[in-house]
């Protein structure tokens, strides 16, 4: 009896010693398996925020209502910036992705790093500046105003009291805040701020050059005065700090240019006068 007692302890203790040590080897391997998450998740960040710069795929932010800098043909965003990107991208070894967006959510697409750069006839400024860096300039423009044959505005001073539309966020906008005693309308395409011309809701658009070209022509009856402002720059918006993936850009712009193939893209869409 004495025997079978003193068996029936020792069974137990073993036991008791084995669930303690399944229990220790459990939480090592939950430890190790955190750390090794841990370790995996933090390559994963610093791979994919290496990416751009050392090769996959570059995302572009835009707004494809800007022809003919970026609009849509046949479901694919193509024109000169969208061209000019693909280049850019080619050159520096990666595929480009395009994400089509509002205008003035470019900037915070960039920063936020849900894009790579930003293009789409960005004009550089001081207040962009504050938000993001810029590439070398890849493209001159200017904006011009477009208004109805017949209209009494034929400079940007004769716009003093007029109710004129703008596409957001755009350099249009930024002038239109300028003008005395004017009301602003703000679209979120270009074509809609047309359209409110065309049905004599507003009196007058500010636009880039060569997209108020393509609504001219679609719209008889609309004409414009190019004059009414100075020329600006365009350029590719990159978050601030990004100087790598800057660097490797402004490589890329000049090897275009050098090579002849920057303008190239251009001339194929803008005819020259």
């Amino acid at each position: 009896m004495k025997k079978l007692i003193a068996a029936m302890l020792v069974g137990t203790m073993v036991f008791s010693l084995s669930a303690c040590g399944t229990k220790e080897t459990a939480s090592t391997d939950a430890a190790t398996e955190a750390a090794t998450d841990g370790t995996t998740e933090a390559a994963t960040d610093a791979a994919e925020e290496t990416e751009a710069a050392e090769g996959g795929v570059l995302v572009m932010a835009t707004n494809a209502e800007f022809p003919p800098y970026e609009y849509y043909e046949g479901g694919e965003v193509v024109g000169i910036d969208a061209d000019i990107a693909r280049a850019i991208a080619e050159d520096m070894g990666m595929e480009l992705k395009i994400e089509d967006m509002a205008f003035d959510s470019i900037i915070a697409a960039v920063q936020s790093g849900k894009a790579d750069f930003g293009a789409a006839g960005m004009t550089v400024t001081e207040d962009r500046l504050a938000s993001v860096d810029f590439s070398d300039t890849y493209a001159e423009a200017k904006q011009v105003i477009i208004v109805k044959e017949g209209s009494e505005v034929k400079s940007a001073d004769d716009l003093a009291g007029k109710t004129v539309g703008v596409q957001l966020g755009t350099t249009g906008d930024i002038l239109a805040d300028e003008i005395e005693d004017g009301t602003v309308e703000r679209y979120n395409k270009g074509a809609e701020a047309v359209m409110a011309l065309v049905q004599d809701k507003i009196d007058a658009v500010i636009i880039d050059n060569e997209p108020a070209k393509v609504f001219v022509a679609e719209n008889e009856g609309l004409v414009t005065i190019d004059d009414a402002y100075e020329k600006e720059e365009y350029a590719i918006a990159l978050d601030k700090g990004n100087t790598e993936l800057l660097e490797k850009i402004n490589a890329s712009i000049k090897n275009l240019k050098d090579s002849g193939k920057l303008q190239e893209i251009i001339d194929s869409y803008i005819s020259a006068e």
